[in-house]
């Protein structure tokens, strides 16, 4: 029963319709699979009683004609979704034993097409970082290693718990959060496709609350027509929430036509900087030739504000990250810690519950609105983020779509650049860009570093186009013919 495990999702899907196999089969296989990477640490909470019981709802839904688009196809959550009656940790020890009494608005679309939860996946502590190493639970590891060297990789951040374990076969898909590149950086490490929806297409509501005008709930497959299938059902306006776009949601999975010819593809050169990894260089000469040869015409553009993003992102997501988290007090949920007084507890609380990374954030953050640095500090970096939004909609009055490396480089060690913020923020150099903007972006696995690990490719569109952006991906993926790891752990 282990190869049903080597499917992709549509696959998965296909065979439950024909009766190849129930929805029990698949689901058990891929809890054994869990249960053999248990190593790899990605996740914080596994439910495989919960997961059979509605695998076995699924197979009697499908019996009396009564399926969902992703019937009986199992999932991993990144513990950052609200579940109700399942552990939601955000990946920090101040969320000690929280349990939601609701469902949050992503996962309950999930659920009502009969898509099955596997368990909650390991993250960096509230999403903040690029290396799944802040999680209070333990890093998750990378599936893939380096030739010759047997040391762990990150997978990367902050969803890489769920990019590890798409990668690693334990689940069909699954879905993470975006703010500066948490679905892309760590889809570009794992070798799988990552994509961030426009900002708006999929609700915030239930999501643990890192930076809110940034956040977004996104698809983590192996395949650009998996991605599709799952936003599809991720997506649409929720009333819940104020920043949800009230439009309708094409079907995405039908934008796959493997026809790009006469579109325009942009190429940024401020992408291209001095000393870039030559590995990283070569791969995205190889898509733009790939794009070239599937009638796309490739032009040069300029998005002149982009040296400004990474510093803009470090002031915007840590001064909102610093009001979000101020409900973490120990009064109402959670971790408490006891003091002499009220104050004393909430400092005591707040120390022993927030680990150095989320410290760091929210004292970055609350210098940045203090009376005194505010007008410095957070309301310049909101109007330099209007210039970088700009830049992206003068580009795209010419070009249709844009591509760029995901990564500055290959993922790296465990604890190689943990003592180090600095070097672990510039992982996000070429995602933070269209974070900030706003528009849609899609990681794609092209290539093997020459050491043997996965490098992607970056695609970006305007806002509300995911249509475009699926389409070319599809074209993308297919001339790289990228291979994946087998269930067996070989790339």
């Amino acid at each position: 029963m282990t190869e049903l495990t080597q499917l992709t999702l549509s696959e998965a899907r296909d065979g439950l319709r024909k009766g190849d196999f129930s929805a029990v089969e698949l689901t058990q296989a891929h809890i054994k699979s869990m249960e053999t990477n248990r190593d790899l640490n990605v996740f914080i909470t596994e439910v495989p009683g919960l997961a059979i019981e509605r695998a076995k709802e699924a197979d009697h839904n499908r019996s009396h004609g009564k399926a969902g688009a992703l019937e009986g196809l199992p999932l991993g959550i990144k513990d950052l979704f609200c579940t109700e009656g399942i552990l939601t940790t955000a990946a920090s020890h101040i969320l000690d034993g929280f349990t939601p009494p609701y469902e949050s608005t992503v996962t309950a679309n999930l659920k009502a097409a009969g898509a099955i939860t596997l368990g909650k996946t390991n993250l960096d502590e509230f999403a903040m970082g690029s290396s799944n190493e802040s999680s209070y639970y333990g890093a998750a590891h990378n599936p893939w290693k380096r030739k010759g060297d047997p040391r762990y990789l990150v997978p990367g951040g902050s969803s890489g718990g769920s990019a590890a374990a798409v990668a690693a076969h334990t689940c069909l898909g699954a879905i993470g959060t975006d703010t500066g590149g948490s679905i892309r950086q760590p889809a570009s490490f794992c070798g799988v496709v990552g994509m961030k929806p426009t900002y708006g297409r999929c609700s915030r509501w239930g999501v643990v609350a890192f930076s809110s005008s940034l956040d977004q709930a996104g698809p983590m497959t192996r395949t650009v027509r998996d991605s599709a299938i799952l936003l599809a059902v991720m997506a649409g306006h929720d009333a819940k929430d104020s920043t949800s776009a009230d439009m309708p949601v094409p079907d995405f999975e039908a934008a796959l036509s493997g026809d790009i010819k006469g579109l325009r593809i942009g190429l940024p050169c401020e992408y291209r900087p001095d000393g870039l990894n030559s590995d990283i260089a070569a791969l995205w000469d190889k898509g733009v030739g790939w794009l070239k040869d599937a009638g796309a015409e490739v032009v040069d553009i300029s998005l002149p504000h982009t040296k400004y993003a990474l510093p803009t992102y470090y002031i915007v997501a840590p001064a909102e990250a610093s009001a979000n988290l101020a409900r973490y007090d120990g009064v109402r949920f959670g971790l408490r810690i006891e003091g002499e007084s009220l104050d004393d507890m909430y400092a005591k609380t707040r120390a022993a519950g927030f680990g150095a990374e989320v410290k760091r954030r929210i004292l970055i953050g609350t210098y940045a609105l203090s009376a005194g640095y505010y007008d410095a500090y957070y309301l310049k970096a909101q109007k330099v983020r209007q210039l970088i939004h700009q830049d992206f909609v003068s580009a795209f009055e010419n070009v249709d779509a844009i591509l760029t490396p995901t990564t500055p480089s290959s993922a790296f060690p465990i604890g190689e650049n943990s003592d180090d913020p600095v070097s672990m923020y510039l992982n996000d150099v070429f995602t933070v860009p269209a974070s900030l903007a706003g528009i849609p972006g899609i990681s794609i696995p092209a290539g093997l570093s020459s050491d043997g690990l996965p490098l992607g490719l970056q695609l970006l569109s305007k806002r509300w186009d995911e249509e475009t952006l699926f389409r070319v991906a599809g074209v993308l993926e297919e001339a790289a013919g990228f291979s994946g790891l087998s269930i067996g752990g070989e790339g």
